[in-house]
């Protein structure tokens, strides 16, 4: 999966890889059985949630920035991230539109992921959905597959997103694939300014019955909401 910017800071608290020994590159044959039995098990898949690690390397600090958080996702297309406990940051959002909430601030954004909205902003559900693909036609229409390795503990599939309005702000998508179930355990998104945020989860849980309220928010009286991309 892998979720989860809508802004220029909160696309990346949204939405350092992991040492490869003795990595090999899969061949072509290899490549398409590992994506197939991927496309399958997440055919299963109605309800996911985790806790996640998130690290983000920017070019501006020498130390990376390390916070935990939990996502929720429904398919196909409602997710839910909380960053930060007590959750300091909250993205939520469907096909059409995202709150970015800032509880301790008492504000919110609103953006409209409609017709109407910049190609990039329109783009980046698919970025925050990757790690739950709907099928081999839908993937691939989205992303180039530039390579997969295997090693002891994951799969390690690096993407280029074929949108060229992605491309402005992604160069490149990683995802860590468990080696047995295929179960999704960490994406990362190397930025075009060459910094990174990785998300490592942990505690997943598959098709448990999530509350509706969970992808709901109404905001509050004393909270102010500014829409970014209304005209």
């Amino acid at each position: 999966m892998a979720v989860a910017a809508i802004t220029k800071d909160a696309a990346r608290s949204l939405l350092a890889a992991a040492c490869i020994l003795a990595a090999r590159l899969a061949p072509a044959a290899d490549t398409n059985a590992v994506l197939d039995s991927w496309f399958a098990a997440q055919s299963n898949i109605r309800t996911w949630s985790a806790q996640f690690t998130q690290t983000r390397a920017l070019k501006s600090l020498t130390q990376p920035l390390v916070t935990t958080g939990r996502l929720w996702f429904a398919m196909p297309n409602r997710f839910r991230w909380e960053l930060g406990q007590p959750p300091r940051t909250i993205a939520l959002g469907r096909a059409d539109e995202m709150f970015v909430i800032y509880p301790s601030l008492k504000h919110a954004e609103h953006y409209s992921l409609g017709a109407d909205a910049p190609a990039e902003w329109r783009d980046a559900l698919p970025l925050l959905q990757a790690g739950f693909p709907r099928g081999r036609a839908d993937f691939t229409s989205q992303f180039q597959i530039l390579s997969l390795t295997e090693t002891n503990a994951a799969w390690h599939l690096v993407l280029l997103p074929r949108s060229a309005s992605s491309r402005k702000m992604i160069s490149s998508l990683l995802i860590d694939l468990a080696p047995v179930d295929f179960s999704l355990k960490a994406t990362e998104l190397i930025f075009a300014d060459g910094s990174s945020m990785r998300n490592d989860f942990s505690n997943t849980v598959s098709n448990a019955a999530l509350d509706d309220s969970l992808f709901q928010w109404t905001p509050p009286p004393d909270f102010k909401v500014t829409s970014p991309f209304a005209k």
